[in-house]
């Protein structure tokens, strides 16, 4: 990740990294300010320890800048991915979020490919969306746009603080669009683990349908469309990836609502 980041040919002088650490207990800090301490570009490093929301509202505070482009530890960034971001926005002023195109990349697992080719093809089409969901992953946002829709909710500890921004932003008059820039992200490997990422995802989702109740779109909770929905997919899976694999689309994102739903029923039984 933060390799990716300094080799960038976007000029290195108008870069300033913003790191936040979550008081991690790894070598992930020391890694990082190693390879920072060698790049020719300004950083700074914060320390937080109360959630994605406050880390993120952090940033945004400390912004000198007009955009910022968010990447988190497990995105792999191509040399051009800063300046076609930048490019963009400066071509597109009423534009408060763009998030970069998915890039396809085989990791020789059955469910990392699955969920690699899912994120490919749902943000294939560049330009404006209605999207509830871009996330701050490969994307770009402009400061002013964030400060207007009232920054984070720095009360969010867990997931959903991009997902409750973007609306903000979009409620806001700001346009929401997926940009030609390609990044990479490095996917969940085994199905416990993606369970784990899901069910996760939906315990951060009951704070946010407590919220807005508009929240959950409730078609993509019931089986039937949501079986359609994957069906539709999988010629165009198969043209990616090349792979019989594909044909588990249904089971996989089935699998993935189902964790979502644990997550989301396991904190309304804690917190009613």
């Amino acid at each position: 990740m933060i390799e990716s980041t300094i080799n960038q040919d976007f000029p290195h002088e108008l870069i300033e990294i913003v790191v936040v650490d979550g008081h991690s207990s790894d070598r992930t800090m020391s890694i990082i300010q190693e390879e920072l301490s060698k790049a020719d570009m300004h950083y700074r490093v914060f320390y937080e320890n109360s959630g994605l929301g406050y880390a993120r509202q952090l940033v945004v505070d400390n912004a000198e800048g007009d955009l910022i482009v968010w990447v988190d530890g497990d995105l792999v960034l191509p040399t051009d991915f800063i300046r076609k971001q930048v490019e963009f926005m400066e071509k597109n002023p009423r534009v408060g979020i763009g998030k970069g195109k998915y890039g396809l990349h085989e990791e020789h697992s059955v469910v990392a490919d699955l969920e690699n080719v899912e994120f490919v093809l749902g943000f294939a089409r560049e330009g404006e969306t209605s999207s509830k969901a871009l996330a701050t992953a490969g994307s770009i946002f402009r400061v002013k746009a964030v400060r207007q829709a009232g920054g984070f909710d720095t009360s969010i500890k867990g997931v959903g603080e991009d997902m409750d921004v973007e609306r903000r932003i979009k409620a806001s008059g700001w346009l929401l669009c997926v940009t030609p820039a390609v990044f990479h992200e490095i996917r969940r490997s085994t199905w416990s683990s993606l369970w784990k990422e899901y069910f996760w995802h939906g315990h951060g989702g009951y704070y946010l349908f407590k919220k807005n109740k508009d929240f959950i779109e409730y078609y993509k909770m019931f089986p039937p469309i949501l079986f359609i929905i994957e069906l539709l997919k999988i010629p165009a899976a198969y043209r990616l990836l090349k792979r019989k694999v594909v044909f588990l689309l249904p089971f996989h994102y089935a699998f993935k609502r189902v964790a979502w739903i644990f997550g989301f029923l396991r904190n309304y039984l804690v917190t009613n």
